[in-house]
């Protein structure tokens, strides 16, 4: 195998609490902690161990918004990912356009396997990594919980209500991880000093030929309905009393 393209999302921090705008207009990210999607840390450290065991010659970590998004695509260059590309956009993206996106890059790097992470924390679309697949009229794998590469094939161990399927698919792939797949590594102080020196290339969306114009309209944001008060009861009786007063009970 020659190259792994792995995407990593710019989200806020999986600690962070996060709050609707009080005009429903979205979610205020404003000085929030920012850091890779979780699912795509996940991505990028298969795909690492799979450079390392000599299975694969070069590892591209790949972002698309912000400036900003620099910050994560660092934090790839810092784990060990070869070379990072950035494609600016300001605003959503909604995961097909992500995927044509995608596509682009892929078509471009000839890349030999997609790495993903299976969903992104922020919307939870779950949705990019097969739409790359249909696109790119390649065999897809989601949710890998263990990932192995011989040659021209991936196998794939997935977790499913049953227990865990296996499937094989032919290279190019698109695979996306899940929890499950591994740990990602720690990245070290001196390796986060020399990523801050290595290049990041930028590719327009134009160049990509592709059309980023949303689809949908998101029309009100608003957060949960708070969680009522729990009741204290003394024992069975009052439980189920309390029960059929809520009509939880006929």
């Amino acid at each position: 195998m020659d190259k792994i393209i792995v995407g990593l999302k710019r989200v806020v921090d999986y600690n962070v609490r996060i709050r609707v705008k009080p005009d429903g207009s979205g979610v205020a990210t404003e000085g929030l902690k920012m850091s890779v999607n979780p699912f795509d840390e996940i991505a990028l450290e298969e795909a690492l161990r799979i450079r390392e065991r000599g299975e694969a010659r070069e590892v591209v970590v790949v972002s698309i918004g912000p400036e900003d998004c620099q910050q994560q695509l660092r934090t790839g260059l810092a784990m060990g990912a070869d070379r990072a590309v950035h494609v600016p956009h300001d605003g959503d993206l909604e995961p097909l356009a992500v995927a044509r996106i995608l596509l682009g890059l892929v078509t471009r790097e000839a890349a030999d396997l997609v790495i993903l992470g299976k969903q992104a924390i922020d919307d939870d679309c779950s949705q990019t990594g097969q739409m790359l697949a249909a696109l790119w009229d390649r065999p897809q794998a989601t949710f890998a919980s263990k990932l192995e590469t011989s040659g021209t094939t991936a196998r794939v161990t997935r977790e499913v209500d049953a227990g865990l399927e296996v499937i094989e698919v032919d290279l190019p792939a698109v695979v996306t991880t899940d929890l499950r797949l591994n740990e990602p590594r720690y990245v070290k102080l001196p390796d986060i000093m020399k990523a801050k020196k290595k290049p990041i290339e930028s590719v327009t969306i134009a160049s990509l030929g592709v059309d980023p114009a949303p689809r949908l309209r998101t029309l009100h944001h608003e957060p949960p309905a708070p969680r009522q008060k729990g009741v204290m009861v003394k024992d069975v009786d009052q439980l189920m009393g309390t029960l059929r007063e809520r009509g939880v009970l006929g």
